[in-house]
This record gives structure tokens, C-alpha cells and sequence, in this order.
């Protein structure tokens, strides 16, 4: 099974989603792109993963670009940019979803609220993506 997970700049929540599908079955084939890629991760992003013992420091922010000519089982937008672009995407695709998150880099106010923001989204990813998981992918 393939999947590609897409937002915006593939350096927060796209990166989570990656890491936690990846962490609920490792026979799965999954990558995350951005409509506009910013080329590095999200330190947050990272910081949020690392405490649920999931490392996603090693991962690529990369470009959509590099998937429109594979074929897909799920694309995946988990934010707005993405799911207004996506309908550009050409890739051969069997199931196309949205399951938007807020954006926790947009966080301002004291670092332990921004960490929290951060956690919060991070454990909406974890739900939200487990349960298509379990419901819709788990073979």
C-alpha cells in the first residue's frame, strides 16, 4: 500500500502524519510532499515526534513533484493550501482524502504554549490517522 501525505511545506504536520502512519505498520510505503516544499523540517515538529518516541529527524521536506509520476493508493491533504492545489496533482491516485490540522509553526505566545500547540496537533494527527488507519488501510 502507498500512500503520500501532502501540505503546504512538508516540514510539520505533513512529517507527523508520515511518521505516525509509518510507525502503525512498517509494511506500508508511505511519503509526504508539499505543495510549495521548504526544504528542511520543522524543529517543532521533530521536538513533538521525538517525545512519543518517533523519529522523523532523518526525513526530507521534498516537492510533489518528485510523486506525480507514481501511482498512489491514498494522497492525503492535511492542510488547506494543499487540498485547494491538489486537484493539480495528475499522479494515478485510487483514494483522494483531506483531514485538515491547524498549524502549530503559526503559534505565537510563551514557548510553553507553542510546545503545546505542538502537542496538541501532534495527538490529532495520531487519532485522526489511526483511525483511517484501522478503518479504511489495515490489510
Amino acid at each position: 500500500m502507498k500512500i503520500l501525505i501532502l501540505c503546504t511545506g512538508n516540514s510539520c504536520r505533513s512529517q507527523m502524519a508520515h511518521g505516525f502512519l509509518q510507525s502503525f505498520d512498517d509494511r506500508l510505503i508511505v511519503r509526504s510532499a508539499g505543495t510549495q516544499a521548504a526544504g528542511k523540517l520543522n524543529a517543532g515538529a521533530v521536538k513533538a515526534m521525538a517525545e512519543v518516541g518517533i523519529d522523523i529527524s532523518t526525513h526530507t521536506s521534498d516537492s510533489v513533484e518528485m510523486y506525480l509520476a507514481e501511482e498512489w493508493d491514498y494522497v492525503i491533504t492535511v492542510c488547506g493550501g494543499a487540498h485547494e492545489t491538489c486537484p493539480m496533482f495528475i499522479g494515478d491516485v485510487k483514494h483522494r482524502l483531506h483531514i485538515g490540522f491547524d498549524d502549530p509553526s503559526h503559534a505565537e505566545g510563551t514557548l510553553e504554549f507553542i510546545d503545546g500547540e505542538f502537542r496538541r496537533v501532534r495527538d490529532e494527527i495520531k487519532t485522526r490517522f489511526y483511525d483511517l488507519y484501522r478503518t479504511e488501510i489495515k490489510e
